[in-house]
């Protein structure tokens, strides 16, 4: 809901957190989007799509994860009951932001286990809805601590579907689109001739050197790598005051994260 700002008028703002950063990269997966429906997972991505919402993609449809399409303030604007939920997914008009406990370099996601053996060293998720999710659905992912452990050479299980898997059938990935990856480094994305991971930018305070230490794998990365998009003044009054007052996007990437 919205608030009064609590800053003073003409006093400055703070300067951006890392978390911040974090969501206006989110953000950014959905500039353009039109009516789609959003669905991301996480806090971050959650406040990005709202911000999103309120400034640069005014079409964008938000749900509360249950049976409503809902407003940037959470108030209610309309029914979407499970069946048309599917449809949306099955008709590619929703872009996702999914989490990941494993990525590859090509973009496959792991969120079922950990260890390739019978039984697993861990049992996480299950695959959940995530191969339909990559082969129907625009899809981007958040990891809120970028470390060798989540972006691994190859992982244990592929439940989202990467680059290189979609390669080898085409009828069936026609609809492939891995849009973008967001940690708390830096924003990557897929636009290599192989389709592997290109580092697009990196968070203020953070070196390329730092990203590539942190990667299991051979990054992509252009001679010059910018630093992501700073919020304007707006932006943030509407990260602090109205989408997340309560500053839960500093839980998920506490200021200092990554470095």
């Amino acid at each position: 809901m919205s608030r009064s700002p609590s800053r003073a008028p003409g006093a400055p703002a703070a300067p951006p957190s890392r978390a911040e950063y974090c969501v206006i990269a989110c953000a950014e997966a959905w500039r353009g989007a039109g009516e789609i429906l959003a669905s991301p997972m996480g806090t971050v991505p959650s406040v990005g799509a709202r911000l999103a919402r309120l400034t640069f993609a005014p079409d964008l449809l938000l749900t509360d994860g249950e049976a409503l399409l809902i407003g940037a303030d959470g108030t209610v604007e309309g029914w979407l009951p499970y069946r048309q939920h599917l449809a949306l997914v099955a008709g590619g008009r929703r872009h996702v932001m999914m989490g990941a406990s494993q990525l590859d370099r090509f973009g496959n996601q792991n969120i079922s286990r950990i260890g390739g053996g019978s039984p697993p060293r861990r049992q996480l998720l299950g695959v959940r809805g995530a191969p339909v999710n990559t082969l129907n659905n625009p899809t981007s992912y958040w990891v809120p601590r970028h470390s060798r452990r989540v972006f691994v050479e190859k992982v244990d299980m592929v439940c989202g579907v990467g680059y290189d898997n979609a390669a080898r059938h085409p009828a069936t990935a026609r609809f492939h689109d891995l849009r973008r990856v967001v940690s708390d480094l830096g924003v990557f994305d897929f636009g290599t001739p192989d389709g592997s991971m290109r580092l697009v930018s990196v968070h203020p305070g953070v070196t390329v050197r730092e990203v590539r230490e942190a990667t299991g794998f051979p990054l992509a990365v252009p001679e010059e790598v910018p630093c992501t998009r700073e919020p304007t003044e707006e932006e943030l009054l509407l990260i602090r005051e109205v989408i997340d007052p309560a500053g839960l996007r500093g839980r998920e990437v506490p200021e200092g994260a990554g470095r």
